[in-house]
């Protein structure tokens, strides 16, 4: 008989209760994870993403580039405050450190709002590496909480997209500021109130010519006319607002205030006028409206295959407030993206960027602007058209550019394009010779000579 100790002594078992299992939860599995934090990442940085451009366009946002920053920026922070929120709510994985650049994104964004374009100075020094660092300690927090491959897969090129604009907005700004310290080695800065616009006047004589290039050039462009002309007269080039040396401008650079800017310029530089006026492709638009805001200070004009002014100018006037109001939020956010280094990118001046789509977006009020100048009397009006490359009814409105002085000419340069009339040795010629006629007839009190 064996004996069984009280240790190995089988009992009853036990009845269970159902607080016995799960340490007082009930009978049933326990779910293991709440949601799936993939799809809350997903939809939370989507929002971001959508909220950012639809609150940039709302008309309770001023469209201004701080204004535009700003909204930006409160649709992101949207979007990290919902990661934040959702992921505690729904899932065991929660991601409370979303919560920082929710706050930094959505400080940034109302103190844009609020203060403006001062504030937008200054931050453009202090982003960048408040950026950086939030970036590097977001990777560090998510990579710690996350367990989620997908969510890691949709997050981290989000943040190294953060990296890449904190160093490309750090990049601009101090190359920013290294180029407004810089000065022309000829040529000369002046302030036309609240920037300065560069002018280099070269030659001697009169009248003096004034040269406009066309959409997005510069007077560095003008380089096989200006000194052609020079020979015979005084000739000025300059830079419009954001191109070349000049500063950019704060307000929006249409024909009239293009037209204002050169006025306050060669009376601030004391170049006596009546001057001619050369204007290529828009840079026409610019001399018909310098011509028709200041008639006496025009003595002639040389229209260089010029964009022609709206025939009906009244049609378009109702239009005007809504389009300048789309031209101005586009601006700013092509102004916004150029601070994260876009335009360096492109191997463009981030000024010059912005300047050139500024340019384009008021096309429409500068063809208007232009239609002002309806009769320029018995001016000499030379009118050049490239000989190639012309599309339907370019002659016909080269032709009513013609008309508008009763001492015209309208010739055509044969083999030249639109481009070749000045960026071509040959061709250029060609334009400084309508130029010295031009000069020539106002010189002489005479008529233009075939």
């Amino acid at each position: 008989m064996k004996l069984i100790s009280a240790e190995q002594e089988p009992t009853a078992a036990a009845p269970t209760s159902p607080t016995s299992k799960g340490r007082g939860r009930p009978p049933g599995p326990g779910p293991a994870r709440k949601g799936h934090i993939g799809w809350i990442v997903a939809g939370s940085l989507a929002t971001g993403v959508l909220a950012a451009p639809l609150l940039a366009v709302a008309p309770f946002i001023p469209a201004t580039e701080s204004g535009v920053a700003g909204a930006l920026l409160l649709g992101l922070a949207l979007g990290w405050a919902m990661l934040a929120a959702l992921s505690v709510r729904f899932t065991d994985q929660p991601q409370k450190w979303a919560v920082v650049p929710a706050i930094f994104m959505g400080w940034g964004g109302s103190l844009l709002l609020a203060f403006g374009s001062p504030l937008h100075e200054v931050l453009a020094w202090a982003w960048p590496p408040a950026l950086l660092v939030l970036a590097v300690w977001m990777i560090v927090r998510a990579n710690r909480q996350l367990r989620s491959r997908s969510g890691r897969f949709l997050l981290y090129p989000v943040i190294a997209m953060l990296v890449l604009a904190s160093l490309g907005s750090g990049y601009e700004t101090v190359r920013g500021a290294a180029d407004a310290a810089a000065a022309p080695v000829q040529g000369q800065l002046i302030d036309v109130g609240g920037h300065r616009l560069y002018l280099n006047c070269t030659g001697s004589g009169s009248p003096t010519v004034v040269l406009e290039p066309g959409a997005g050039l510069m007077s560095s462009d003008l380089v096989w006319v200006a000194p052609s002309v020079a020979h015979d007269t005084r000739v000025c080039i300059y830079d419009r607002a954001g191109r070349g040396w000049s500063d950019p401008a704060k307000t929006q650079q249409d024909g009239a205030q293009i037209a204002t800017d050169l006025h306050t310029l060669l009376q601030r530089a004391k170049e006596t006028g009546p001057y001619v006026l050369a204007g290529h492709s828009f840079g026409g638009l610019y001399a018909l409206t310098f011509a028709a805001k200041y008639p006496e200070d025009v003595a002639g004009l040389v229209l260089v295959d010029s964009t022609a002014p709206a025939p009906a100018m009244e049609s378009a006037q109702s239009t005007r407030s809504d389009s300048d109001e789309t031209a101005s939020r586009i601006s700013a956010l092509v102004s916004s993206a150029s601070r994260l280094g876009v335009g360096r990118l492109l191997g463009v001046e981030p000024s010059h960027l912005r300047s050139t789509v500024d340019e384009y977006l008021q096309a429409g009020s500068s063809v208007q602007e232009a239609a002002a100048l309806r009769d320029f009397t018995d001016k000499p009006l030379v009118v050049l058209m490239a000989g190639s490359g012309s599309g339907p009814g370019w002659t016909a409105s080269q032709e009513a550019l013609a008309s508008l002085s009763t001492n015209s000419l309208h010739r055509v340069i044969d083999g030249a394009t639109h481009a070749s009339l000045i960026t071509e040795q040959k061709d250029a010629a060609a334009t400084a010779r309508g130029i010295l006629d031009v000069g020539s007839s106002v010189r002489t009190a005479s008529p233009l000579i075939p």
